[in-house]
């Protein structure tokens, strides 16, 4: 299994300060943003590659008298939907609590590693969806079944389309 890097997801105490770092120093633009969940912290998505929906991210989470790190997780890509099943099962064989998430634009596994540091491995489906989405998936699904599901579950999301007919358009985003 390959893994290839994505993105990184940073908690921050100020997103003024850090938007404008990232955005303006940079060179970052916007590409999605709104609450994590219903009544939860605003994450803001930024890319610098049409081809890639965020490359870093920053959430609203962190708190002065906080002592973590800054990191939310590290994402990783893997070629193929057999990829996140094989690592869903080694995971499980060891014990490792595993969130299964899906985007809309992909099948995620979230984790952590042993000392605490978040970790996300996910394929890529062939759609894009605004962000931010989340819904648990079934892990037991098979491929064809997986995307089945992710298309019926996401098809009326906002700017549900082919990734290919998205042509980069999160980028710059009003």
């Amino acid at each position: 299994m390959k893994l290839s890097w994505s993105h990184v997801v940073l908690n921050v105490r100020d997103e003024k300060k850090i938007l404008d770092f990232y955005t303006e120093t940079l060179g970052f633009n916007v590409s999605d943003s709104g609450p994590v969940t219903k009544n939860g912290p605003n994450i803001i998505f930024m890319s610098q590659n049409k081809d890639e929906h965020h490359q870093l991210a920053i959430v609203s989470a962190r708190k002065d008298e906080d002592t973590s790190t800054s990191l939310n997780h590290l994402a990783f890509r893997v070629e193929s939907f057999d990829d996140v099943k094989t690592l869903h099962s080694k995971l499980a064989s060891a014990g490792v609590n595993v969130l299964p998430l899906s985007h809309g634009n992909t099948l995620s596994l979230y984790f952590s590693d042993p000392e605490g540091n978040g970790l996300e491995v996910f394929w890529d489906t062939p759609w894009h969806v605004a962000q931010p989405e989340g819904i648990l998936w079934d892990t037991s699904l098979n491929q064809a079944e997986a995307l089945a599901w992710v298309e019926e579950t996401f098809s009326n999301k906002p700017a549900f389309s082919k990734r290919e007919d998205a042509n980069g358009d999160w980028i710059n985003r009003p």
